[in-house]
């Protein structure tokens, strides 16, 4: 399999390219080199991911408080 280097794109990009590293490493046939790789890149984005849902609430909040009263954010439950 050949690793794809990470570049910050689209949150959709980003996590679909994650659930294939989680697809390729539990899978258990990548060679260990490959794995160590893998895993460095799901790392990366992992924390890209985060960031950017960091920004997004963040932007959603700001718009939330800027509609006024009328308009509330609820906490979304942890899985």
């Amino acid at each position: 399999m050949v690793t794809k280097k990470t570049q910050k794109g689209s949150f959709e990009s980003s996590l679909k390219r994650l659930e294939a590293i989680v697809e390729s490493l539990e899978g258990g046939k990548v060679p260990l080199d490959e794995a160590v790789e893998l895993y460095e890149e799901g790392i990366k984005l992992s924390r890209e991911c985060a960031e950017k849902l960091k920004a997004t609430e963040l932007k959603i909040r700001k718009l939330a408080k800027a509609a006024g009263e009328d308009f509330k954010v609820s906490e979304a439950e942890e899985a």
